[in-house]
C-alpha cells in the first residue's frame, strides 16, 4: 500500500498545482510562485534596451573610450577623481560611504551602476532620463569632479583627439579665447555663467556637442556593467529543472523560506521585481528626511539641455514616450526616491538615499516598523527577518567587467 500511495504521489502534486520536490518538501513550488521566482532570475533579463537618444551606445569604440574617460582623473578640478572614485568596480562599482565623497561630501549615497541601461530615469530622484545624461551631471557638480564642460572640451582636444574622431567625427575648432576653461552653465558658479554667456553661440555648441559625446561614450561603457549569476539564479534553474537535490544545496533552508516571504507575506516584491529586482519607480518609505526626492527631479529634467527632447539627443520627439508623458504631480512625488536594484546589495551598505542605515538587518527592522502605507509589516518577526536577509545575501554575484 505504501509503495503505491509513494508512486501516485508525483500524480497529487501535479494536480494540486506544486512542483514535485522529491526530498524536500521545502523545495515544492506551486506553479504560481515558480513563475514569480522565474521572472526575478537572470535568465528572464531581456537583452540591453536600445536607447534612441544615444547612437553610440552599442559601439564597441565608444565603450572602449568610455572606459577610459571612466578612470581618468583628469577630468576633475584637483586631478584626484574620476567616476571611479565612487563607482570603485572592487566593491560593485559603490564606495559603501552614506553620502559620496568627490570634491566635497554630496547630500545623497552613490547609486549602484548593476543594469543601469536598463532605467528610465537616473539618480535618486530621476532628474535625468538617460544613462549619456546623467554621466555629466557629476562631472560639473562643485562637490563631485568640480569641472567644467569647457575643460572637458579643451582636454578632449589635447588628450583624446584620435579616439574621439574616431568615433564622433572632427572636433570643432576652439581656443582658449573663444572658449575659456571656465565657462561654464552648470557650475552654480556666477562668474563661470558670465563667461559661458560671454561665448558666441556657435562655440557653446561645439563644447556642448563634446559634452554630451562624453557622456554617450560613457554610457556606452556603464551600460555593460552587468550581474553574472547569482546562488539565488542557480536555485531556480535547479527548481525549474525539477532538480531539488542540486537546489537544496545551492540555497539553504533560510534563504528557500526568506524567498518564500520575499514573493508573498511580507511583499518586497511590490517594489522589487524582475530580474534586476527594482520596478525603477519612485516611493517615499517613511524615512525622516527634508529631501525632496523626485519632487525635484521632474521639473529638473524637464529643463535639462541634455534630455531626450533637447539639442544632442539622437533620438527622435516621438521616441522620447517616457520624457512626453511624465507625471507632473510633484504633490504625489514629495520625499520619494527611486526603487534601486537589490542585485549585490550585500555588497554595498549602508543603504537608502543617504546612508540612513548602516546594514541589511536594519533595512529590515527599519520596514517592519515604517509607518510608510508602502512598507508597513508589522507581523514580520525576528525569524522572518533573519530569513530574509539570508535570501537578500544569495543576490550577490560577480559582476561583468567590460
Amino acid at each position: 500500500m505504501l509503495k503505491k500511495i509513494l508512486t501516485i504521489l508525483p500524480a497529487i502534486l501535479f494536480m494540486a498545482g506544486l512542483v514535485y520536490a522529491e526530498t524536500d518538501p521545502l523545495q515544492a513550488w506551486s506553479k504560481e510562485e515558480l513563475t514569480t521566482i522565474r521572472s526575478l532570475s537572470l535568465a528572464s533579463l531581456p537583452p540591453l534596451p536600445k536607447d534612441p537618444s544615444n547612437a553610440y551606445a552599442a559601439d564597441p569604440k565608444a565603450a572602449e573610450f568610455g572606459k577610459k574617460l571612466f578612470f581618468d582623473k583628469r577630468f576633475s578640478a584637483n586631478k584626484k577623481v574620476s567616476c571611479a572614485t565612487c563607482h570603485i568596480p572592487a566593491i560593485s562599482f559603490t564606495d559603501r560611504l552614506a553620502l559620496a565623497k568627490g570634491m566635497g561630501r554630496t547630500t545623497r549615497r552613490t547609486m549602484p551602476l548593476i543594469g543601469s541601461a536598463y532605467n528610465a530615469w537616473f539618480f535618486w530622484d530621476g532628474r535625468k532620463d538617460s544613462l549619456w545624461s546623467q554621466a555629466i551631471g557629476p562631472i560639473e557638480s562643485s562637490v563631485e569632479h568640480g569641472f567644467t564642460r569647457s575643460m572637458c572640451a579643451h582636454l578632449i582636444l589635447d588628450k583624446y583627439r584620435t579616439e574621439y574622431e574616431a568615433i564622433f567625427g572632427s572636433l570643432p575648432k576652439i581656443d582658449h579665447a573663444s572658449c575659456p576653461p571656465k565657462a561654464s552653465p552648470g557650475t552654480g558658479n556666477p562668474a563661470a555663467a558670465r563667461l559661458w554667456n560671454s561665448m558666441k553661440p556657435a562655440d557653446r555648441d561645439s563644447v556642448n556637442r563634446i559634452y554630451a559625446n562624453i557622456g554617450k561614450a560613457l554610457a556606452a561603457y556603464v551600460s555593460r556593467i552587468l550581474p553574472q549569476p547569482s546562488a539565488f539564479d542557480k536555485y531556480v534553474e535547479a527548481v525549474a529543472a525539477n532538480d531539488p537535490g542540486t537546489a537544496a544545496k545551492i540555497m539553504g533552508r533560510d534563504a528557500v523560506e526568506g524567498l518564500r516571504l520575499f514573493i508573498g507575506r511580507a511583499k518586497c516584491i511590490n517594489c522589487h521585481n524582475g530580474p534586476l529586482f527594482t520596478n525603477s519607480s519612485f516611493h517615499h518609505v517613511g524615512l525622516d528626511s527634508p529631501d525632496r526626492g523626485r519632487a525635484e527631479g521632474i521639473p529638473k529634467v524637464l529643463a535639462d539641455e541634455f534630455n531626450c527632447l533637447g539639442r544632442y539627443s539622437d533620438a527622435k520627439p516621438e521616441q522620447c514616450l517616457e520624457l512626453r508623458f511624465i507625471d507632473r504631480d510633484l504633490k504625489k512625488y514629495e520625499g520619494t526616491f527611486k526603487t534601486p536594484t537589490l542585485r549585490n546589495t550585500a555588497e554595498r551598505p549602508p543603504y537608502m538615499h543617504a546612508g540612513q542605515l548602516k546594514s541589511l538587518r536594519d533595512v529590515l527592522r527599519f520596514y517592519r516598523m515604517s509607518a510608510s502605507r508602502e512598507t508597513d509589516h508589522p507581523d514580520l518577526e525576528d525569524e522572518d527577518l533573519l530569513k530574509l536577509e539570508a535570501f537578500l545575501r544569495t543576490l550577490s554575484s560577480p559582476l561583468s567587467q567590460p
